[in-house]
């Protein structure tokens, strides 16, 4: 089983450093696909392990996977194959000379998030999430237009103040174990010792180190890289950041709080979450009414969604734990698929400007279902399970004495949901112009499309082994009832 924890990272490093000495343009073109798919069926490899009551070490216990890590891993190849093959260019479309450059980072950027959610050490996990920094910010930059180098430049400040922060707190959680005479930053020793660590000491600790990763995950008000950077990236980046890097910092802030909730008890990180997602949720409403980017209203939309994940979060429970992770899971696919299509749309219309844009269902049929089917699924419409995770949220919130924070996040729901729908009503309605005839193509591969949308909306409905898995991840967490 060792080898299940390996694969995720030596394949993707193997595959870096191939292209960087032979930069074969061939290869360059499959190398993102292949490793994404490596990831993600050594993700349900690990799964299975884990439903059959095995937990898959490694490394003298440096590498870990329960059903949390074993999930998130999943995640991480589902929503990077949907990006990396939904992305690919067409066929005969002329090379980009530094695309095996493009590609090792891709590579690189996949095996550090697999890192991330497979080591058993916050420090390793810090390592991990500061390396996902790096590649990205090449990625972010890759145009070298002035906008993009401006966007990675924030970026880099701006995640790099953050991952100092989180440093910061994970430095001083290793004290307060220290202190108590368990010296070590394993989660899974924190977790299953418990021990006696000064709660001053360690509620500044998870302070910092939750706001740190916040900034990773786009939180505000620590967010305000994340709609330059995205809107800037290539949109298989864009796709990979959205839909599954801002999740995997996220993961960190779940693992911290588990280990904060151990020892100070349930709802200790509850008023920091709390805030931090309803400031998410103002702000992408108030930004979103107003938008006239559609690849920035995807980012504003992937604020609102880690809002939601850190009203989740704050509520906990087994409810609100679980609905958390099937978020992470529906809103990775959809966004990464929309991501997709905003790459063909600016490829098709040649503008990101929404009032660029109109009449798409008239004139360019097979973008705009695609689109449209995104954007249910990004309003939380069933079947898609972005549904049944806000609803579970929603009912965590009531249940765990949060009304008035969930009362509130569904007033701001509602707002984003009018300004998305406005907007993606105004780039798709409307007739062609006299003469003009219907584009039918996707300007891609489709099937990476099908598959993502498909599972986002039947995965909600599935009770084994998804509910299994996601109860099993929940209770990792402390969301035992």
């Amino acid at each position: 089983m060792g080898l299940l924890l390996w694969l995720p990272l030596l394949v993707p490093t193997s595959a870096a450093a191939v292209l960087g000495l032979t930069r074969s343009p061939a290869l360059a073109r499959v190398a993102g696909v292949a490793v994404s798919a490596v990831v993600l069926v050594t993700g349900l490899l690990l799964v299975a392990t884990v439903l059959h009551g095995k937990v898959a070490t490694s490394a003298a216990g440096a590498l870990r996977a329960d059903a949390l890590s074993a999930y998130m891993v999943t995640v991480v190849g589902a929503v990077a194959l949907t990006a990396t093959w939904g992305g690919q260019p067409p066929t005969g479309q002329v090379v980009d000379p530094r695309a095996a450059t493009y590609a090792a980072l891709v590579c690189l950027f996949v095996g550090a998030m697999s890192l991330a959610v497979l080591a058993d050490n916050l420090g390793l996990m810090w390592v991990a999430v500061e390396a996902t920094t790096i590649a990205t910010a090449f990625l972010v930059g890759h145009h070298r237009t002035r906008t993009s180098l401006e966007a990675a430049w924030k970026y880099v400040v701006l995640g790099s103040v953050g991952v100092a922060v989180a440093f910061l707190g994970i430095v001083l959680l290793y004290a307060a174990a220290r202190g108590a005479g368990q010296p070590t930053l394993s989660w899974s020793i924190l977790d299953a010792a418990r021990p006696a660590m000064s709660p001053a000491l360690l509620r500044l600790a998870a302070a910092l180190a939750v706001l740190g990763f916040a900034t990773k995950a786009g939180l505000a008000p620590m967010h305000s890289w994340l709609p330059d950077a995205h809107s800037q990236a290539p949109a298989p980046v864009s796709g990979l950041m959205s839909g599954v890097l801002l999740s995997v910092a996220f993961y960190a802030i779940l693992r911290i709080q588990a280990i904060a909730n151990a020892v100070l008890g349930p709802g200790s990180m509850r008023g920091l979450l709390s805030v931090a997602g309803l400031a998410s949720l103002a702000v992408a409403a108030l930004l979103l009414l107003r938008q006239r980017d559609y690849k920035r209203m995807l980012a504003y939309s992937s604020i609102e969604h880690m809002g939601l994940l850190a009203i989740g979060a704050a509520a906990g429970g087994v409810i609100g734990l679980t609905a958390v992770l099937l978020h992470v899971l529906g809103h990775g696919l959809a966004k990464s698929s929309m991501f997709v299509v905003s790459g063909r749309l600016l490829a098709a219309e040649g503008s990101t400007a929404i009032a660029d844009v109109r009449g798409l269902l008239a004139r360019r049929p097979g973008l705009a279902i695609p689109w449209l089917a995104g954007t249910a699924a990004l309003l939380g419409l069933p079947p898609f399970s972005l549904f049944f995770s806000e609803v579970g949220i929603v009912v965590a919130g009531w249940t765990s004495g949060m009304a008035v924070v969930t009362s509130v996040a569904l007033a701001l729901l509602l707002v984003v949901s009018a300004g998305l729908f406005r907007l993606a009503g105004s780039m798709t309605l409307g007739a062609r112009t006299s003469g003009e005839s219907a584009d039918y193509s996707t300007h891609g591969p489709r099937m990476p499309l099908v598959l993502a949308l498909s599972v986002t909306a039947v995965v909600g409905l599935v009770a084994v082994p998804v509910g299994a898995l996601l109860l099993r991840a929940a209770a990792v967490l402390g969301g035992h009832g």
